[in-house]
């Protein structure tokens, strides 16, 4: 019989009915060596140096700590690290990807395809929610018992039939566009990282960003917090939207410029819907707030059991098919890591 690989299980039991159901747990004890984290916190980078010499992998979720050079000098025999959570950059502060994970060949996979699952459905109900300014009616109604609220168009160009401007073709981005192909819509997308063939086979028109805030009749905002997206949708984008577009942004609230945001939604002409800001929450004086046409949610765009119990799944499907020595799918791309949030 072949020996097992051995993995380290950092998350604590909080995480674990998170994101795992039962079976796929049960699963992950069975057909590996693991040693799992029993303590209810999690452990310090120190102590994840002091005991990951015997590991082939290790896996990481919400909280779990930072990787250092200690711990990989320590890691001879790691192979994998499966991160049963989103963004795996924190993991790797500093020079560590390129002294150690990617000389050595570590596999690092991330769970963030199945929480783009979530974000996604998200992303499409704020869409039709904004679009159709459901909730302009809803608390007109409520508030004041008229059966139409003055101002609010009852017509317009909502979702099917519309141009969709989608900025970024991340994995979130990918999955709208997936969810959306049978609603009849014309696809432009706004991504300087997407090849060609890439577009092609998504079935979308590349386009420029000023040129996709132009043409598109609603727009959603799929861009990661980098340096390159910070504030890189502001008032030269925002005046160029149609009167009674959706703008949607489930990414992160820095690639907007919410000062040039407000200024444009004060007119009224546009609705938005924010599931991020910056900071979270906004303050208490933000102008945002106050806007009847700005729709703000706590950041919970990524919630949601299929989403989230997909994690523990995949994060199982890593591990099988790394030690089964078939392709990861999920693993990191370490030729575009600089893009990566």
């Amino acid at each position: 019989m072949d020996e097992k690989a051995k993995v380290w299980y950092l998350p604590v039991p909080s995480h674990t009915e998170r994101v795992f159901r039962p079976e796929h747990y049960q699963a992950m004890l069975d057909e590996f060596e693991v040693t799992v984290n029993k303590l209810d916190r999690n452990l310090s980078s120190e102590e994840l140096a002091e005991g990951i010499a015997p590991y082939d992998a290790v896996v990481t979720g919400w909280g779990t700590p930072s990787f250092t050079a200690e711990a990989m000098e320590a890691a001879e025999r790691l192979r994998l690290i499966a991160h049963s959570a989103g963004s795996v950059k924190h993991l790797f502060p500093g020079s560590l990807v390129q002294d150690y994970i990617v000389p050595r060949g570590i596999t690092v996979f991330s769970a963030n395809g199945a929480i783009a699952l979530n974000v996604a459905e998200a992303t499409i109900g704020l869409l039709i929610m904004a679009s159709r300014r459901w909730p302009d009616m809803i608390f007109n109604f409520r508030e004041t018992g008229r059966w139409r609220p003055d101002g609010v168009p009852m017509n317009g160009q909502y979702l099917r039939g519309c141009t969709l401007g989608v900025v970024s073709a991340s994995k979130v981005g990918r999955e709208v566009l997936r969810l959306l192909q049978p609603w009849d819509l014309r696809f432009i997308v706004y991504d300087p990282y997407l090849s060609d063939e890439d577009a092609q086979q998504l079935g979308v028109e590349k386009v420029g960003l000023n040129e996709l805030f132009t043409r598109a009749d609603h727009v959603t905002i799929h861009a990661p917090s980098i340096p390159e997206t910070d504030k890189m949708i502001g008032a030269e984008q925002l005046k160029r939207m149609k009167d009674g577009a959706a703008l949607i942004n489930t990414a992160r609230g820095s690639v907007i410029d919410h000062d040039a945001l407000y200024e444009e939604a004060k007119k009224g002409r546009i609705v938005v819907a924010l599931d991020v800001t910056t900071p979270e929450p906004l303050p208490p004086d933000s102008p945002l707030r106050s806007l009847p046409n700005v729709y703000i949610t706590p950041h919970v765009a990524g919630a949601g059991y299929y989403g989230y119990l997909k994690i523990g799944e995949t994060t199982l499907q890593a591990l099988r098919d790394y030690f089964a020595g078939r392709p990861v799918q999920g693993a990191v791309d370490f030729s575009h890591w600089s893009q990566l949030a």
